[in-house]
């Protein structure tokens, strides 16, 4: 299977602040992976120093074969890398579609308008209703389905079930499971722990900014315990 990403030895810092202390990650063509942590362990901060988001960064970053850690963070979108943020970052005054039409194209194979709305019923539903006017289920699959135009194939999305209802939850993991079929490669970042434990190839454990377990699906079964620990479930 072919690399998408790749990370040795990443070190980042906000300011004078060293958030990341040598992240080494890899994930091959059409896997999903989760990021696990609590809060602060440096989950979003990964996906920040993928995205070029972080001030000083040092160490090595590969995406689809391209040394990215020089690049800017538009170059790195251009490199086929979709980010979907916490904060979901959605127009308020814009309607559902306009949002949705918003990006750029970043590189051919793109979903449809057509594609998403099959995918996201209820944004075909809403899709004229003013951004501020979505619930956050809403907005989330909104934040979700900005990305899927574009032509993205290396999606990295950040604590997507925050805050949500239970039946929204399990909307978000039907997606998840469409994307992967579809042949997406997924980062996820996840505080829910039982949302991402079926949905993943591989889950790593960050503390202090370093991965300091990793799990494969085979092995989830018999490291429940320490998972738990490690997490503080």
């Amino acid at each position: 299977m072919t690399t998408v990403l790749k990370i040795s030895d990443l070190h980042g810092w906000y300011g004078e602040s060293h958030i990341l202390h040598g992240i080494d990650l890899e994930v091959k063509d059409g896997e999903v992976i989760t990021l696990l942590g609590r809060n602060g362990a440096g989950r979003t901060s990964t996906l920040r120093a993928i995205c070029g988001l972080m001030g000083k960064r040092t160490g090595h970053i590969e995406i689809f074969g391209k040394a990215s850690l020089s690049l800017q963070s538009h170059e790195v979108a251009r490199l086929g890398v979709g980010y979907c943020p916490e904060e979901r970052g959605i127009f308020a005054s814009l309607s559902c579609e306009q949002n949705l039409m918003l990006p750029p194209t970043l590189a051919p194979g793109g979903m449809s308008v057509d594609e998403i709305y099959d995918m996201f019923p209820n944004l075909k539903e809403r899709r004229n209703s003013p951004g501020g006017r979505l619930s956050g289920g809403e907005q989330q699959m909104l934040a979700i389905a900005r990305i899927l135009r574009t032509g993205a194939k290396l999606l990295l999305l950040d604590e997507i079930t925050e805050g949500l209802a239970p039946v929204i939850v399990e909307k978000l993991g039907e997606v998840v499971l469409n994307l992967k079929k579809r042949g997406f490669t997924i980062v996820l970042v996840e505080q829910n722990f039982r949302f991402a434990a079926p949905l993943a190839d591989r889950h790593h454990v960050i503390e202090h900014g370093k991965v300091v377990k990793v799990v494969s699906q085979n092995e989830l079964a018999t490291s429940t315990s320490e998972l738990n620990e490690l997490l503080g479930v």
